[in-house]
């Protein structure tokens, strides 16, 4: 698949956690989320593992990889989305949104029914994305249940018109 963002042509590839593309751009992520979570960040890792993602989406930008997000399954007909992240200098052009718009797409063909995600209030970007492009606040699930950081939000994947 490709996209046309601004001056540069964008592919969207599927692929998995093994991807040396993907490990790379999850560990600027990380060192950026460490910055802004500070000694929260190391609740947060556990939960962040990436070793058995098997969806997982990379955008490529003239073979640079500059962006990527993946989800995994949460509960019967659940996806939670996961480790979404576009290198600072291609924020702002939408790359963001159609690598979740592909990831939503991918697990509406998995059979999955409704997207969730946790991300943190020290990440505005991310929840404007989120709001963006449909996704709604619900009260904080599983491992995120009373962290005063982290906000949740779902979207029925029946929102997307393929």
């Amino acid at each position: 698949m490709i996209k046309k963002f601004a001056e540069h042509l964008i592919k969207l590839i599927r692929t998995n956690s093994n991807h040396s593309y993907f490990k790379g751009l999850v560990r600027l992520l990380d060192a950026e989320l460490a910055e802004r979570d500070g000694q929260e960040h190391a609740f947060y890792a556990p939960f962040n593992k990436i070793d058995t993602l098997q969806h997982v989406v990379i955008a490529i930008d003239d073979d640079t990889p500059i962006g990527c997000g993946a989800f995994k399954p949460f509960a019967q007909a659940v996806a939670e989305i996961k480790r979404m992240y576009v290198l600072p200098a291609f924020r702002g052009q939408g790359v963001a949104g159609r690598i979740l718009f592909e990831l939503e797409r991918w697990a509406g063909e998995c059979s999955f029914e409704k997207c969730i995600l946790e991300t943190g209030k020290r990440q505005p970007e991310a929840i404007a994305l989120y709001r963006k492009n449909g996704y709604m606040p619900i009260s904080n699930y599983g491992q995120y249940v009373n962290v005063e950081n982290s906000v949740c939000f779902e979207k029925r994947l029946s929102q997307i018109i393929n």
